[in-house]
């Protein structure tokens, strides 16, 4: 499963990627290409198993992240849009720290933007496709549907708040509408607000729509992961964390994709399997920050 990391240029998209992965990619606007990178998703309980066990091997479950075009300076260009229909989910990074201009950021207006530009790119692939299913009316069913999600995107209702059944999202599998994929908010924040709640609009943005938010400090996870283990602990409680914001920020990502791990344990291995969860995807959106 592919998760793309998407975020208006500066926002700190690809630092966040390269905190979860451990990658050294190339910052800044225009930066380049997508980039990939495959995460383990950490689990207490696959941990507990290997101490028990002691296997002569121990296998996490992994997400892949894709570090998305950024697109042009303004918004996000045609390409960067294609590239997003390509990933299972979606992660926006937004930015709350000063550039070098300092302005603190918009990540509330980067939020609603991107919402504008997925609603109108979902509603110019919908309206094509009902102007030519209304022309040969050879599968009503889907016509049907499409009218719908056309009249909620012209409302400005992502498809995702539809509550469409199982079915129906099997009709619109195949158009990879960006506003169904699942979306995760990542505040991207100043060192010093590492442990600060998220501001109070956009959480309450957030929770209307139903996604989930993390907060984190790139830059932070970027000095954490290059400390020895023994002294992540001691440098992670001087900052009022318990643990590295990216390991909330994978379980939630995993979260956002329905799935969930299956353990299986020995003295050869112990491993932790994806699975498809019987809860909604929705849960993403009560991740703990």
């Amino acid at each position: 499963m592919k998760i793309g990391l998407v975020g208006y240029p500066g926002s700190g998209k690809s630092t966040v990627f390269g905190a979860l992965t451990g990658l050294d990619v190339a910052t800044g606007y225009g930066a380049g290409k997508a980039n990939l990178g495959a995460v383990k998703v950490p689990a207490a309980r696959v941990d507990a198993l290997s101490k028990l066990y002691e296997p002569k091997k121990t296998t996490y479950a992994e997400i892949t992240f894709s570090d998305l075009g950024a697109g042009k300076a303004e918004g996000l260009d045609r390409a960067a849009l294609v590239a997003m229909r390509n990933v299972d989910a979606l992660c926006q990074v937004l930015r709350a720290f000063p550039d070098a201009a300092g302005d603190a950021g918009d990540p509330l207006g980067e939020l609603t933007g991107l919402e504008t530009e997925t609603l109108l790119a979902d509603l110019e692939l919908v309206e094509q496709r009902v102007a030519k299913l209304a022309k040969d009316r050879s599968n009503p069913r889907e016509l049907a549907l499409l009218e719908r999600i056309k009249e909620a995107l012209e409302s400005e209702q992502a498809v995702r708040s539809q509550g469409l059944s199982e079915e129906e999202q099997k009709l619109l599998a195949g158009y990879a509408l960006l506003t169904a994929k699942p979306l995760l908010l990542v505040l991207n924040v100043a060192e010093g607000d590492v442990a600060a709640p998220a501001p109070e609009a956009l959480a309450r943005a957030a929770a209307e729509r139903g996604l989930g938010l993390i907060v984190l400090s790139a830059r932070v996870e970027m000095d954490i992961a290059q400390l020895d283990a023994s002294e992540q602990g001691e440098f992670l409680a001087s900052i009022g964390l318990s643990e590295p914001a990216v390991h909330r920020f994978i379980r939630a990502a995993f979260a956002l994709i329905d799935l969930i791990s299956m353990l299986t344990s020995g003295p050869d291995e112990c491993r932790a399997r994806r699975a498809r969860s019987t809860a909604t995807s929705s849960a993403a959106s009560s991740a703990p920050r």
